[in-house]
C-alpha cells in the first residue's frame, strides 16, 4: 500500500509562534517548575536519576551546567510578556550543557529545497489540527539518539496513509533509522533522504510492533515483497521560510507536514507558545507540524544567539 502523496515542508521558522508538540519528549509529567536556584540541584538529581556520586568531577560538571541553565532560563523568560508567551525552567535537560544537548537530540538537517513559489490557499479555517481528526499517533520518546528525523518521516507517511482511509497504525521509526542508508542512523539524517528510501519499492514500512524501537542504530531487517507494508507514491520538499500562509494551506490539504526547525532553546522548554528564540539561521531538529491557531495574539520571532 502507499500512503499517496507526501509534501514535505523543509522550514526554517521566521514569523510565526511555535508550540512544539514534541517528538524527543516523554509524557507531560516530565516537564516540572521549581526556582531556579543551585540549591535545587539536589531536588533534580532526585526527580531524574542522576547517581552521580556527591564532589566527583561529574558531580562539579553537572552542577556547572544546571547553574548555567538557570541563568539561560532567566533571559530566556525575559523576553516573554504575553500570558501564551512560552516558559522556560527546570527539566530533564537542565544538567548538560548546550552542546550535549545538540548531539544528543538535533541531529536533523535540511536538504536545499526550492523556495515555495505557488499561490496562497483562501478561505482557510482560522485555526486547525488533524489531531481532531484522529490521524495523529500519539508522542514518542526518541530517547538518547538522533533520530528526530526518522520520527517526524514516519508521523508523516502514517498520518498521510489514514488520510487516505486506512486506519491508523504506528509504523517503525526503528526500520527507517536502520534502513535508511544514506542517514546516520542515531547521529543524524534528513527526511528527505529517509523519504527518497521509503518512496523506494524496497522499503515499506511494517508496523511499530513487529520491528519496534531501540533507540540505537542496527541491522536493516529487510522484509519480503509479500509481506506488505505503507510506502509513499511521491513526495516534494519545499521551503517555506517566510510564507506561513502558504504552509498553511499545504497542511490543510496534504495533511501533517514533516519539518526542519531550529530547536536550541527548547532543551529549556516548559510550555507555551515560542516567539522569540527560533533562529531562522539553524536548522536542526525534525518535527512533525499536525496544525496552526491564529485566533490569539500577534507574535513575532526575534532570532535567539
Amino acid at each position: 500500500m502507499t500512503a499517496g502523496a507526501l509534501v514535505l515542508l523543509l522550514l526554517l521558522p521566521s514569523a510565526l509562534g511555535w508550540t512544539p508538540f514534541g517528538q524527543d519528549v516523554s509524557a507531560s509529567d516530565t516537564w516540572v517548575k521549581v526556582n531556579s536556584s543551585a540549591s535545587d540541584f539536589e531536588w533534580f538529581r532526585e526527580r531524574f536519576g542522576r547517581n552521580y556520586e556527591v564532589n566527583s568531577p561529574q558531580f562539579d560538571r553537572r552542577l556547572f551546567f544546571f547553574q548555567e541553565s538557570t541563568t539561560r532560563h532567566a533571559y530566556l523568560n525575559s523576553f516573554s510578556a504575553a500570558s501564551q508567551s512560552a516558559e522556560y525552567g527546570i527539566n530533564q535537560f537542565s544538567d548538560l550543557s548546550q552542546r550535549e544537548f545538540q548531539d544528543l537530540y538535533l541531529r536533523a538537517s535540511a536538504d536545499r529545497a526550492p523556495a515555495f513559489s505557488g499561490q496562497k490557499a483562501k478561505g482557510l479555517p482560522a485555526k486547525f489540527d488533524w489531531r481532531d481528526h484522529a490521524i495523529v499517533a500519539p508522542v514518542q520518546n526518541q530517547q538518547a539518539c538522533g533520530s528526530c528525523w526518522a520520527f517526524s518521516v514516519v508521523g508523516a507517511v502514517q498520518s498521510v496513509h489514514a488520510i487516505g482511509g486506512s486506519q491508523l497504525v504506528e509504523l517503525s521509526v526503528q526500520q527507517v533509522l536502520d534502513c535508511s542508508f544514506q542517514n546516520k542512523g542515531c547521529s543524524g539524517g534528513t527526511p528527505v533522504a529517509a523519504l527518497t528510501v521509503v518512496n523506494s519499492s524496497i522499503v515499506k514500512l511494517v508496523p511499530q510492533s513487529e520491528y519496534p524501537y531501540k533507540a540505537q542504530t542496527r541491522m536493516c531487517h529487510f522484509f519480503s515483497g509479500s509481506h506488505g507494508g505503507v510506502g509513499v507514491k511521491n513526495f516534494t520538499a519545499l521551503d517555506f521560510s517566510g510564507q506561513e500562509e502558504a504552509m498553511m494551506g499545504h497542511l490543510v490539504k496534504h495533511g501533517p507536514l514533516s519539518v526542519v526547525v531550529d530547536a536550541l532553546s527548547w532543551q529549556d522548554y516548559l510550555g507555551g507558545i515560542i516567539q522569540y528564540h527560533c533562529s531562522s539561521k539553524r536548522s536542526n531538529h525534525a518535527v512533525l507540524v499536525v496544525g496552526y491557531d491564529t485566533t490569539g495574539t500577534d507574535c513575532h520571532c526575534r532570532a535567539f544567539q
